[in-house]
């Protein structure tokens, strides 16, 4: 790793602010207000898989970009199953030829595949990566990531220990919406409706009301119903410490938001970062803040980033874009609803919602429209800020009933927004231009020159056709050829330096002159949008490795455990080995020499996140002397220069999706390898057939980690308390659930970290698809436990040693471990969708099998 010393301190750089762009408007949008770069997706392979631009009209794009001085990095950022490598590999090619300016990868594989068919484009570690460390920020770079996207759960702390660490180039958020669990570790939509958010299809289940049940018992929250929707992130008031940390970029979140979205946001982040770049103060006025409130906010804030505070990151109260609260009700009269104002100016014509989450339930329609009148003490008005004013709407517009004192008023559209925002959407003219200088060389007898330089260093040289001649009245001087060459209208340039070389008193018609800038400005338009020149070959086959064959041996169970009283049944049953999955890290130890008195392999399993000041966990982790399942691919990083160090499994966290992310995490010491949720049980059998199935551990009964969040449930909801050091520590003493609208009760974890995981109800079985991949060659075979008690694991084990006996057929299996728990089992995740055939896979003959 390059950890930078004092001496050689990360290079002060000003960083890129880059918008988010999911169509044509989006992009024009991003340009005119400034982006020095945007990202967008194509038509596959991409985390927003509802908006993108076709294959065909990328290379356009890019000369476009180019052309207005904007880098553009296209997303790739899913996972990319086996079948899908050869497709992966053509759209890689045509991303490098069209000139895209780097890649934005989640997958490691694909990284690994992509730096290996064109060396030349940059490769971006996205956000999905779960990247929250140095030693994370390096694994990237081991696959060919020149710049990493940090996690958004990083505090301004953070990130500066992370930039004093390595010398990658460092991208965060600042602006849009927040997932609420660690990006590329939310398995809800898998689990929950068969389309994952690994895969551009996320189902937003983390908008969803909740019921919060504390051991057992119902908890009244008043109106917090959301109990996972955090509000948006806002980070324009911390602009100025990102510069002074080195940051590259600055990134909005937002490739579903509407034009007018991405032009205020860029505009003020634009503004921002030049103030902040320049020392002075920001500048943000009172309505620039509220147009971007206005414009989309779910309650804006800078949440993680200036720090841990439960209290603020979830507010609960509605999961949707509220805009900006103006007031409250008192009274619903006969003709409209009396409002007491908080200062913001209403006029005709506004957006209103009345929000009555106090007593509304979650599934009511909420009540709203265009307001069409005012009135105060004084009559009819039209603009109101303060006091206490009538609205009246369009005859049944609003059902007053549903109105009662006490809701809050939220203005969620502002109609004079649209005018502010014109100028940066229908302008026939570039808005935002580039710097350009110029050098004038006037030389009496010779033909003149005019060399035109763009701020990335390119430059064109233009000659006059005829050589100068001697003035008869006034001769060409600075002023007269900065008059003349500063005009720049309708080009994306504006002059910023002039110097010339005048030898003699010379004439050139005005005409001349226009003409060579004309020339100049033209050819280096063409020249900015060429793409650059690189080779991409196929080399899938080669990246791909042989074949590892199947080792014969009977079935092995391992089995992870949460709690002690797990822990003692499952050393009465006498597993394969034992892992140990614990909240705090002081009852390892004893647990591990627990195992060990018992004559059982162990294993400790590893945090999935470890922030930079986390780092002691690993020192902890290889002092307990047990093998490690390793969930982080930080840690892993981390282990490589370890000598001596214990036998290392990877686990589902570190997303092996393909045999290429298999077998480049194999080759970093893994033994074996828990595939991804986000594999099907037919496409697990296929892994195993890919990388060897000696290599494949196989999760076969287990409660899928739907959420992996930095929010913390227990501190929110149980403490008045801001973060572990003040909130009292009721993950030791109660047991919390979330119940979604279906009945179904989802058990909350703490991590030592004190992340929360929120864990499916219903424990997933593989029981209709052991025979499948017993027949692939998978011989480990992994049981997960989390709120069962001792009977509970015993009937477990027991129900699958039955069935790996003979005793018991898969849908015995099934019906016996749905016994066990009064919510059942689910299929979940391993479901394989009808006609998926196992033997007609046009993929497997560029795959060694």
């Amino acid at each position: 790793m390059a950890v930078l010393t004092p001496s050689s301190a990360r290079p002060r750089v000003k960083p890129e602010v880059m918008s988010p762009v999911g169509g044509e408007r989006q992009l024009r949008a991003a340009i005119e207000a400034g982006a020095d770069a945007v990202f967008f997706g194509l038509d596959s392979f991409q985390a927003r898989a509802k908006v993108g631009f076709s294959e065909e009209r990328l290379p356009e794009i890019m000369r476009e970009l180019h052309v207005r001085g904007v880098k553009g990095f296209v997303t790739f950022n899913v996972l990319v199953f086996d079948r899908e490598l050869k497709e992966a590999e053509r759209r890689l090619m045509h991303l490098a030829e069209s000139g895209v300016d780097a890649i934005i990868v989640q997958d490691l594989g694909v990284a690994r595949l992509a730096h290996a068919v064109c060396p030349d484009l940059p490769i971006h570690g996205s956000t999905q990566m779960s990247i929250t460390s140095a030693e994370g920020a390096e694994l990237a770079r081991r696959f060919g990531a020149s710049r990493v996207v940090l996690g958004r759960e990083l505090s301004l702390k953070d990130i500066g220990r992370i930039a004093a660490q390595t010398d990658i180039e460092l991208e965060t958020f600042v602006h849009g919406a927040l997932c609420v669990s660690y990006s590329g570790q939310c398995f809800s939509s898998e689990a929950w409706g068969g389309r994952s958010a690994n895969r551009g299809q996320c189902a937003q289940a983390c908008r969803m009301p909740y019921d919060l049940l504390v051991d057992g018992e119902y908890r009244d929250l008043d109106d917090a119903r959301y109990l996972l929707s955090p509000g948006d992130l806002y980070a324009l008031h911390q602009v100025p410490e990102l510069v002074r940390l080195g940051v590259s970029c600055l990134k909005i979140e937002g490739r579903y938001k509407d034009a007018d979205f991405v032009a205020l946001t860029t505009a003020a982040y634009r503004k921002a970062v030049d103030e902040a770049w320049a020392g002075l103060p920001l500048s943000v006025t009172p309505q620039e803040e509220r147009d971007l409130e206005q414009v989309y906010s779910r309650g804006l804030g800078p949440h993680f980033m200036s720090g841990t505070n439960h209290q603020t990151v979830v507010r609960g109260r509605a999961p949707r874009h509220r805009g900006v609260r103006v007031g409250t009700v008192q009274e619903v009269t006969r003709r409209g609803v009396r409002v007491a104002l908080n200062g913001v100016a209403l006029r005709p014509g506004d957006g209103l919602v009345f929000d009555g989450a106090e007593w509304q339930t979650p599934f009511e329609p909420e009540e709203g429209g265009r307001l069409y009148e005012l009135f105060t003490r004084e009559g009819r008005a039209e603009q109101v800020g303060d006091g206490v004013v009538e609205l009246r709407f369009g005859t049944g517009a609003i059902d007053l009933r549903r109105v009662r004192p006490g809701d809050w008023v939220w203005r969620t559209s502002d109609p004079s927004l649209a005018s502010r925002v014109a100028p940066l959407l229908e302008a026939a003219d570039p808005q935002y231009t580039r710097p350009v200088s110029m050098h004038f060389r006037g030389v009496l007898g010779e033909a003149p020159q005019l060399t035109v330089t763009d701020e990335q260093g390119r430059n064109v040289t233009v000659e006059g056709e005829a050589p100068l001649q001697p003035a008869r009245n006034r001769a060409l001087d600075d002023a007269t050829l900065r008059a003349q060459l500063e005009r720049l209208g309708g080009t994306p340039y504006h002059l910023e330096q002039l110097s010339t070389e005048l030898v003699g008193d010379t004439f050139l018609p005005v005409s001349s002159l226009n003409a060579l800038r004309r020339d100049a400005t033209t050819r280096l338009t063409e020249r900015r949008g060429q793409a650059p020149e690189r080779h991409a070959q196929p080399r899938l086959v080669e990246v791909a490795g042989a074949e590892v064959p199947p080792v014969p041996g009977a079935p092995r169970l391992h089995l992870l455990v949460r709690t002690p009283e797990q822990l003692e049944a499952a050393i009465a049953l006498r597993p394969d080995s034992i892992t140990l999955d614990y909240l705090e890290l002081y009852g390892l130890k004893p647990s591990v020499e627990r195992v060990q008195e018992a004559g059982l392999p162990v294993r400790v399993a590893s945090p999935r996140i470890l922030k930079p000041t986390e780092q002691n966990i690993q020192r902890f982790l290889l002092s307990l002397h047990a093998d490690l399942l390793v969930r982080s691919g930080g840690l892993l990083e981390g282990l490589q220069a370890t000598p001596e160090r214990p036998a290392l499994h990877g686990d589902f966290s570190l997303n092996a999706a393909n045999a290429l992310t298999a077998r480049a995490l194999l080759d970093l010491g893994l033994e074996r390898l828990n595939p991804t949720h986000d594999l099907n049980a037919q496409q697990v059998a296929e892994l195993a057939l890919r990388v060897g199935p000696a290599s494949i551990e196989a999760t076969v009964y287990g409660h899928l980690p739907v959420f992996h969040t930095e929010h913390c449930v227990f501190c929110r909801f149980l403490s008045s308390g801001t973060d572990h050091t003040n909130c009292g520590h009721p993950c030791e003493s109660h047991r919390v659930a979330l119940r979604d609208h279906q009945g179904v009760a989802h058990p909350v974890m703490a991590d030592v970290g004190c992340r929360n995981t929120v864990f499916e109800g219903r424990a997933q079985t593989a029981a209709r698809h052991l025979g499948l991949w017993l027949d692939a060659g998978i011989r480990d075979l992994r049981l997960e436990f989390v709120h069962e008690d001792a009977a509970g694991v015993t009937a477990v084990v027991s129900a699958f040693r039955a069935h790996l006996d003979g005793q018991l057929n898969a849908a015995e299996l099934e019906a016996r471990l749905a016994a066990v728990d009064r919510q059942g089992v689910t299929e979940g995740s391993l479901f394989v969708p009808a006609g998926q055939d196992f033997g007609a896979l046009p993929q497997l003959s560029l795959l060694p099998v």
